[in-house]
């Protein structure tokens, strides 16, 4: 009878009961870090439509724990808040990357930044990270070059390129020696201008208009896109045509841009914290260079300062702001 039973139970019981059990069970969710310095919307939104594109979806399967912060001190108190958190994957873009460095060195780092990781110490080197951090550079010292081709293009009088830049961006030294190198060859020279702070920009700008510089480049970083609106407000008064590495300085006002979209590395930066999240380490996923570039230009200032465009640079463009 006891055996008659049993049977009777087994019978009972629906043969897909694990199979059900199973299915109900709620998804693993992945919690991952997302630090910068200031506010990047466009860059957020992008990584997180990505990130749902690959399968990870907020509030079932994923946790982004958001924060920013405007200065290193804050932001190394956010980068250890998120080691508390536990997060298994920190992804930073800009200077944020230096708090998140100083906070772990065990929790995946996944990185863009506009200098030179190797020489930054983030990296050991391109190809073989050999650490806890990994990610894409925008430095392509090639683009300088192109840059100032173009900006001869436009306005071929252009004989003193006012150059602004950071003196602590990694790889500043090398981007201006290359600078250097490309202005001679469009028979121009340049003059250098140091900032690492808000005031740096008055004694700058107070500067280039004393030695009637005639054309105006910033190197793109964190301190110069953080004050892209006062730059290109100044080139735009003093009448001086400017060209720079990201469309955000076009979109504040400048002349052109020539260099990668940020925005569309948010993309990248999704599939490395993909590949983390299922088991790939840090140190074997190489550090990318973008591949792609747009010409951005803004005929609005072109026409504020007196310039048309010549056609065969208007046919590059990928965008043009009227």
């Amino acid at each position: 009878m006891r055996l008659i039973g049993l049977a009777i139970l087994f019978a009972a019981t629906p043969w897909f009961a694990p199979l059900a059990a199973e299915a109900q069970r709620p998804p693993e969710v992945r919690r991952i870090g997302f630090l910068q310095g200031g506010i990047s919307s466009a860059f957020y939104e992008t990584l997180r439509h990505s990130l749902r594109d690959l399968g990870y979806l907020e509030g079932r399967n994923l946790l982004i724990e958001y924060r920013s912060g405007e200065n290193q001190d804050r932001l190394a108190e956010l980068a250890a808040e998120l080691i508390r958190l536990n997060v298994e994957v920190i992804v930073t873009p800009g200077t944020a990357v230096w708090a998140a460095k100083g906070a772990t060195k065990s929790i995946p780092i996944v990185f863009s930044v506009s200098g030179d990781p190797v020489e930054a110490g983030f990296v050991k080197s391109l190809a073989r990270p050999d650490g806890n951090m990994t990610g894409i550079t925008w430095l392509a010292f090639e683009l300088v070059g192109k840059r100032l081709e173009l900006l001869k293009e436009v306005a071929p009088q252009v004989s003193r390129v006012a150059v602004l830049a950071n003196p602590a961006h990694p790889g500043e030294q090398r981007e201006l020696a290359e600078t250097e190198r490309s202005a001679r060859a469009v028979s121009a020279m340049v003059q250098y201008y140091p900032v690492k702070a808000p005031v740096d920009f008055h004694t700058s700008f107070d500067a280039i208009i004393k030695t009637k510089a005639n054309a105006l480049l910033a190197f793109p970083d964190s301190v110069t896109l953080a004050h892209r609106q006062q730059i290109t407000d100044f080139a735009v008064k003093h009448r001086l045509p400017s060209v720079f590495g990201w469309r955000e300085y076009v979109e504040a006002g400048g002349l052109m841009s020539y260099g990668p979209n940020r925005v569309e590395t948010a993309k990248r930066l999704a599939v490395y914290v993909d590949r983390i999240l299922k088991g790939a380490k840090p140190s074997d996923l190489p550090v990318e260079q973008p591949t792609k570039f747009e010409l951005v230009i803004n005929l609005k200032t072109a026409k504020a300062l007196g310039l048309t465009i010549p056609q065969s640079v208007l046919l590059r463009a990928d965008q043009v702001i009227e």
